[in-house]
């Protein structure tokens, strides 16, 4: 870390910390191994946000990021976790794994759709401070989505392809 030190005949002589300006930007080295962008190598998630937003949320859900999250360095062995929203930050995160050309898009759209219901469907808050979020409206809301069973038979055929 540099000092100036600056003088000046009526103070005492005093430390300045000078510190360089980091700039976020996509192309760094380090962001692209993180990976967090909508754009992956075979989809991209903004696209097929937008979509899904206009058919079935007649474009309600705004102020929403959409990206692929961080790949880790084990997979898990038992369950698998294919999205997420973080509600108060207005993030869905993808898993990374789902980037692949064996993976349907019609499959990569159902798991986006489902992390979206969880914008539009309340909680229901059971005892001891715990919530149900997936309730009977969200089971009854998800199975009205276009290929729901389609989508649900691919993910119990290949869910071993995403475990160790």
């Amino acid at each position: 870390m540099l000092f100036h030190f600056v003088v000046n005949s009526r103070k005492p002589a005093r430390r300045t910390k000078r510190t360089k300006r980091k700039l976020a930007h996509p192309k760094l080295p380090m962001q692209r191994q993180l990976n967090l962008r909508h754009e992956g190598k075979h989809f991209d998630l903004r696209v097929i946000f937008e979509q899904l937003n206009e058919r079935y949320f007649r474009g309600r859900l705004r102020g929403y990021e959409v990206m692929w999250g961080r790949r880790r360095k084990h997979r898990p062995r038992d369950y698998f976790i294919f999205g997420t929203i973080q509600e108060q930050d207005r993030v869905i995160r993808i898993h990374p794994s789902l980037d692949q050309p064996f993976v349907p898009i019609w499959f990569l759209r159902y798991v986006l759709y489902h992390e979206m219901l969880h914008s539009v469907v309340p909680d229901e808050p059971l005892s001891r401070g715990r919530r149900r979020v997936h309730t009977e409206e969200f089971n009854r809301l998800e199975r009205s989505f276009r290929g729901y069973h389609r989508a649900r038979r691919w993910e119990e055929e290949n869910l071993a392809r995403f475990l160790r």
